[in-house]
């Protein structure tokens, strides 16, 4: 950046390179990992967070009415995030409050889950 100051002409500059391009790496890691332990791995073994064992509330699935498999679960929060980064979170949670009568938002109509009360 300081060269392209120096050259008194206005050029573009590019803050993603070979430098940075390993700590977005790490950064995605940690979020996959981070994710993986926290969402994925407790909502498929017993079918909630911690989070969700406090407002208690459980994820099902919809046809068996049991705890999701893993392949649903994985599904279930990729989209959540997805939709999250892309400034949609906002509608898909609000979208549940009017989907009745599962109440799913678009991540759990994908999976084929729902949040049921205990």
């Amino acid at each position: 950046m300081e060269a392209a100051k120096q050259s008194g002409r206005e050029v573009t500059v590019y803050l993603l390179d070979g430098t940075t391009g390993p700590y977005l790496v790490i950064v995605l890691a940690v979020l996959l990992i981070g994710g993986g332990l926290y969402e994925v791995l407790p909502t498929a073994k017993w079918g909630h967070t911690l989070g969700k064992k406090l407002c208690g509330v459980r994820v099902l699935d919809i046809e068996g009415h049991d705890t999701p498999p893993l392949s649903s679960v994985i599904k279930r929060w990729l989209v959540y995030g997805v939709l999250g980064v892309l400034a949609v979170g906002i509608v898909n949670a609000v979208w549940c409050l009017f989907d009745r009568p599962w109440r799913q938002c678009w991540h759990d109509k994908l999976a084929r889950t729902f949040v049921a009360e205990k």
